[in-house]
């Protein structure tokens, strides 16, 4: 069977162990899927924000994680991280400020900055795990650049 992906889509999936690594191989990655795409304009911005989104699984998730890379329709990109952990952080809930808090604080800023330099971004949890079922955590995502114009 042959599936058919409409033009100009392509996904890209990659699970993390739990290594302080992660996120360098996530920005490698990222690298490699947006250049290979022709998708240079955004490969700072992705690379920071991936970066960050890893970052925080590895630090608080106490587990792995999975990085999806998705190039939609519409020309945007999607990126998601998905972690065992199920609570959605302060940062990421809808209608928390964006004020990153104490700018002499060793951590707590990667998450807004994702909300300040993407397009949109979003969270879902799937709750805690019941015994017997996989599947607890959560994902964060962020949508970033609009297909670039003809040339």
């Amino acid at each position: 069977m042959r599936t058919v992906s409409p033009p100009g889509t392509w996904a890209y999936a990659l699970r993390l162990p739990y290594d302080p690594r992660a996120a360098r191989v996530a920005r490698v990655t990222v690298r490699a899927a947006l250049d290979g795409h022709g998708r240079h304009e955004l490969v700072d911005d992705v690379e920071l924000l991936v970066s960050e989104l890893v970052t925080n699984a590895y630090r608080h998730a106490g587990g792995g994680c999975s990085l999806r890379i998705t190039a939609l329709r519409d020309g945007r990109v999607r990126v998601g991280v998905w972690d065992g952990h199920p609570h959605v952080p302060e940062a990421f809930r809808e209608g928390a400020p964006l004020s990153p808090g104490d700018p002499h604080a060793p951590g707590g800023r990667g998450l807004h900055l994702v909300r300040e330099y993407a397009e949109t971004w979003g969270a879902w949890s799937s709750g805690e795990a019941l015994p017997g079922r996989r599947g607890a955590g959560k994902l964060l995502w962020f949508e970033v650049g609009a297909a670039p114009g003809p040339a």
